[in-house]
């Protein structure tokens, strides 16, 4: 569970927010506070005012996984199975558990084929693929996604997405601008001008957007 009490921080101005275990997706316009919000419960920005707490713990002294919206910028190493398991080598495994668990990763997401390939060299949606794996290897807590799906076509979008649901993480954090993929999330926050106008269910949530932009197409009669 992550609980937000009485945030103040730049655009955001949230009194209660509880996110609980599953795959929240975090929708609204451009400028809502998506990606700030997403910032605080990854622990890369601190709020200047009020809390953010993952199982009643800072952000900063949790295991969070954490994939931006442009991976390429992230990406720190040259070949793709250093990328993966980057995070296990700052915890000082072992060579051999490193590779068991980096071997076991990608075949969990799908992407054994690319471990000798360059991280220059990805497609977008490789990239993305990379990133998470890299995010998950250590097993996180949380795994929080800022707009990762912004620039993929459809497929390589659903391949994300598949990944996610067998990365094995039980509590995830999304922000998307697709609401067919929000639409299968299990929790939904809606943001508006750096407020939560919404939060529940998919079904409550669009149920109370109908008529909007941020409903799915698939849902219109």
């Amino acid at each position: 569970m992550i609980e937000i009490s009485a945030l103040r921080h730049l655009i955001l101005d949230i009194p209660l927010l509880r996110i609980p275990e599953g795959h929240c997706m975090v929708i609204g316009g451009n400028g809502a506070g998506k990606s700030t919000l997403l910032g605080l419960c990854a622990g890369m920005q601190v709020p200047l005012s009020g809390s953010v707490a993952i199982g009643g713990r800072e952000p900063r002294s949790s295991q969070v996984g954490w994939v931006a919206e442009f991976p390429d910028r992230t990406l720190v190493f040259e070949s793709v199975a250093d990328e993966i398991a980057s995070s296990l080598r700052f915890q000082h495994r072992s060579c051999a558990e490193i590779r068991r668990e980096v071997d076991a990763c990608a075949e969990r997401m799908g992407i054994s084929h690319l471990l000798s390939a360059s991280t220059r060299e990805l497609s977008g949606g490789e990239r993305v693929l990379v990133a998470l794996a890299a995010a998950i290897i250590a097993r996180p807590l949380l795994l929080v996604l800022d707009d990762v799906d912004a620039h993929l076509d459809e497929r390589s979008a659903n391949a994300v997405q598949a990944a996610i649901a067998h990365s094995g993480t039980g509590h995830v954090v999304q922000s998307t601008q697709n609401m067919e993929t929000a639409a299968a999330g299990d929790w939904i926050v809606c943001l508006e001008k750096g407020q939560v106008i919404h939060s529940g269910t998919p079904e409550t949530v669009f149920d109370a957007l109908a008529g909007s932009w941020l409903y799915p197409e698939s849902w219109r009669g």
